[in-house]
């Protein structure tokens, strides 16, 4: 999975910490690393409860481009 740098650059533009993030989600400082780590995978409800916070959509937080494969 690959990290999530558009959650953290959404936080660095509201000025957000990873703590403020988590306390207005409801999770953890910890789960907010990782989901920018890209080592946890939220659920839907979290992902959408993220963007509501960081006035985003789904596809700008959470879109990811498809690799091409070679057949």
């Amino acid at each position: 999975m690959p990290r999530n740098l558009s959650i953290k650059a959404a936080r660095a533009q509201l000025d957000m910490t990873q703590k403020e993030l988590a306390e207005k989600t409801g999770v953890s400082r910890q789960t907010i690393n990782s989901i920018e780590q890209g080592t946890y995978n939220p659920t839907i409800r979290l992902c959408r409860s993220i963007c509501r916070v960081l006035g985003k959509t789904l596809d700008e937080l959470f879109w990811e481009e498809e690799e091409e494969i070679d057949e």
